[in-house]
């Protein structure tokens, strides 16, 4: 672990002495900011320009698009385990919309729910829903067949079933894809803020962004991305780390130390 730790800390710190070097030595100061001024950006953020409350709004609607997506996600790959129909019908949706990136679909929605959070949203979920959908499928797929029938020895059948013995078995594929639909999710979200603006109720870190460019603060975008990064590191390394080491890794479907 110190090891890993160590060899990641030296990995940052000479991408940061480059970073620098560049800095002070490029004719372009605009395209290369210095480390100090990014710092500055991002402290100035924080106190003078409101930078907490474009980033709480941001996670505000991640937060809401990512429980509606990956609710969506358990209860229509259930239905796949319970019936082949719904299986073979819903595996062909979820291939072809899983080709559509949610930036795409922002006019449709604009058209349909209006400028809006709803808009917003919509489109996190579909970042969410598919990608999650298909490992979840996948994990189904790949569980023993021994495993089931000794489910439905001991009576379960449809929900239980699932409940009791897909998910439990599939788990570290159930994880996988919520890995895959945050990412894809937090970076439709950053997109569409930046093309989308406000939504009359707020605006997210894309749009903060968005202005910073506009502006030729190009310090002030790479404060932003630093923010993004961390919110990426908290929620990788915080919350889905956690809960591998208390689930698939303490089962031992995963080897430690990875």
């Amino acid at each position: 672990m110190k090891n890993k730790i160590l060899t990641r800390l030296i990995f940052v710190a000479v991408l940061l002495a480059i970073w620098e070097y560049v800095s002070k030595t490029s004719s372009a100061p605009l395209m290369f900011p210095t480390l100090e001024k990014i710092g500055e950006s991002f402290i100035t953020g924080f106190t003078d320009n409101d930078l907490l409350s474009y980033t709480l709004y941001s996670l505000g609607l991640i937060t809401k698009g990512l429980g509606i997506g990956i609710i969506l996600s358990f209860i229509l790959s259930g239905l796949s385990v319970v019936s082949k129909h719904f299986y073979y019908i819903y595996n062909f949706v979820v291939s072809v919309m899983d080709l559509i990136p949610g930036i795409a679909l922002l006019p449709l929605a604009i058209l349909w729910f209006g400028i809006g959070q709803t808009t917003v949203i919509v489109i996190v979920v579909h970042g969410v829903l598919w990608p999650m959908s298909r490992n979840i499928l996948d994990g189904f797929r790949s569980v023993p067949s021994i495993y089931v029938e000794s489910g439905k020895n001991i009576g379960l059948s449809g929900l239980g079933l699932v409940t009791g013995i897909y998910l439990p078995a599939s788990f570290n594929s159930v994880l996988s894809g919520m890995r895959v639909g945050w990412a894809r999710a937090w970076r439709g979200l950053i997109s569409i803020e930046m093309v989308f603006g406000t939504t009359g109720s707020g605006a997210g870190i894309g749009w903060y962004i968005f202005m910073k460019r506009t502006n030729l603060d190009t310090a002030g975008v790479f404060a932003s991305l630093l923010v993004i990064i961390i919110i990426g590191l908290v929620v990788e390394y915080g919350v889905f780390r956690t809960i591998e080491v208390k689930t698939v890794r303490k089962w031992g479907i995963v080897k430690n130390g990875n």
